[in-house]
């Protein structure tokens, strides 16, 4: 097959490739028009207003109040994950949800939005209406962009550890959009096995039948690519490459091919960085640039923490005296206590936090939590599962110690060891340490080295993209947890 029948074949089948990027745009333009549509309808059910043109170009102010406020809630309850689009039980809970919040709060906005109808009627309708109309059109995407022909095609080139890894994370959260065809690699003891996966989640080669083929070499990757329509290529190799693939993979782009590395779409499809698959890619987990090196950043952060710090405080104040009392009558011991932990630049602190153990629950060395601690108390258990434990450490913000949001900090003890043993695990005491964190609202408080892997993951992901809306998301993320008790 020639190079040019290659390009027409492989041009053919991607017509309906779709991104990832362009679903979202595709499903917030749905949105929009169904949200702003319904709205401009429901305005028919009252006798002021009539429905023309003349209405959005009188009051565009409605019209954008209303669009900020659907993306703002939006963003707050993930309503543009893609997997949770295409799936017929996540799909349109969180719609409703946001569609609610959005016109509730929309209608309570003085001055801006359109006055209040003096019955019941019109207002019930302004709500249910637009609503219905981002129901519909949520059904209308699903239905259409679950079809397979949507998916876009891929192929993992290196069928190691790093190609196992993310071929099961295309099957936990990128089934509706990514199909996986199967992987080429340069190992001739692999050709013609197959890839499987155990319920851990963790890639084997094997000789029985399985899901994912190694269906050849990457001298051999044009002719497979055109073969089976794929449309991206996600590069699993840790080491260089070499001057021949690079070129393979040159003329992959110019048929329009994408060529995505594989720590990259890890990072976007998991909100993870996979540290022990980087390989020589070290600028991947330790970003030249990113927000923390900025002035403007560590001003606006401080002045953010300062803010919320001395809320938390005052909170606190009004909380003490029943903490005390509850934790003084469920065990002896004290009521507050500190512990070491590791600041910025590897900085020794003192973190204050409420007792919820037993006295003296480490006598001898520091050792690991446990799920279900025996030596969690009564109160603990309460104090842990709202986050309330924590709360002194708003003494530790306000003096510049930590932030709000950040890296948990650790116990010397455990980063020393778990620095000889983790990869990059050093880079998180890049930032200020936090009380809420990425980490903390995915993983949870950590129980072992395992743990503490995949904490590292999320913690790299946060430094790299630091932002105010990223804080803001982990602050409202961790209130629902602590509001609906699922802390540790």
């Amino acid at each position: 097959m020639t190079q040019k029948n290659s390009q027409k074949e492989i041009n053919t089948k991607s017509q309906l490739s779709i991104t990832a990027k362009d679903r979202r745009l595709i499903l917030a333009i749905i949105d929009l028009v169904a949200l702003n549509g319904g709205f401009l309808l429901s305005l028919v059910f009252r006798p002021d207003y009539e429905l023309n043109w003349k209405l959005v170009i009188d009051h565009p102010v409605w019209f954008f109040l209303l669009t900020g406020l659907w993306f703002f809630w939006g963003y707050l309850f993930q309503i543009y994950d893609l997997e949770k689009a295409c799936r017929f039980t996540t799909a349109f809970f969180p719609v409703l949800s946001v569609g609610f919040l959005t016109l509730g709060t929309f209608t309570l906005v003085p001055y801006l939005a359109p006055l209040l109808p003096p019955s019941r009627s019109p207002l019930f309708i302004t709500l249910f209406v637009p609503v219905v109309g981002l129901l519909v059109g949520r059904g209308v995407y699903l239905l259409v962009f679950r079809q397979s022909i949507f998916r876009r095609k891929v192929l993992i080139l290196g069928a190691g550890g790093a190609g196992r890894t993310i071929c099961q994370v295309f099957q936990e959260h990128g089934q509706t959009i990514y199909e996986v065809v199967g992987f080429i690699d340069d190992d001739p003891e692999k050709f013609g096995k197959l890839v499987t996966f155990n319920h851990q989640g963790r890639g084997e080669l094997q000789d029985q039948k399985a899901s994912f083929p190694v269906l050849g070499s990457s001298s051999q990757l044009l002719e497979i690519v055109a073969a089976r329509g794929v449309t991206m290529i996600v590069l699993s190799i840790t080491h260089d490459i070499s001057g021949e693939l690079y070129q393979v993979l040159t003329d992959c782009l110019q048929q329009e091919v994408e060529v995505v590395p594989m720590p990259l779409l890890h990072e976007q499809l998991t909100g993870k960085v996979p540290v022990e698959h980087i390989g020589n890619h070290w600028s991947v987990a330790m970003p030249l640039e990113q927000p923390g090196t900025r002035l403007i950043w560590h001003a606006g952060k401080r002045i953010f923490d300062i803010i919320l710090s001395s809320l938390g405080l005052l909170l606190l104040g009004l909380l003490f005296p029943f903490i005390t009392l509850a934790i003084r009558l469920d065990s002896a011991g004290p009521i507050l206590y500190t512990q070491k932990r590791m600041g910025r630049h590897g900085k020794q602190i003192r973190v204050f936090k409420f007792r919820s153990m037993v006295e003296d629950a480490e006598k001898d060395r520091a050792v690991w939590a446990k799920v279900n601690d025996s030596r969690v108390t009564r109160v603990g258990r309460v104090l842990r599962r709202t986050h309330v434990d924590e709360f002194p450490q708003f003494w530790n913000i306000f003096k510049g110690e930590m932030s709000v949001v950040g890296p948990r900090p650790e116990r010397p003890e455990f980063v020393n060891e778990l620095a000889e043993e983790i990869p990059f695990y050093r880079v998180r005491l890049a930032v200020k340490p936090g009380m809420a964190g990425w980490a903390l609202i995915h993983q949870g408080y950590g129980a072992s080295k395992d743990d503490s892997l995949i904490k590292l993951q999320y913690d790299l992901y946060y430094i790299k993209h630091q932002s105010f809306w990223l804080d803001f998301y982990i602050l409202w993320r961790t209130v629902i947890d602590a509001v609906t008790l699922r802390g540790r």
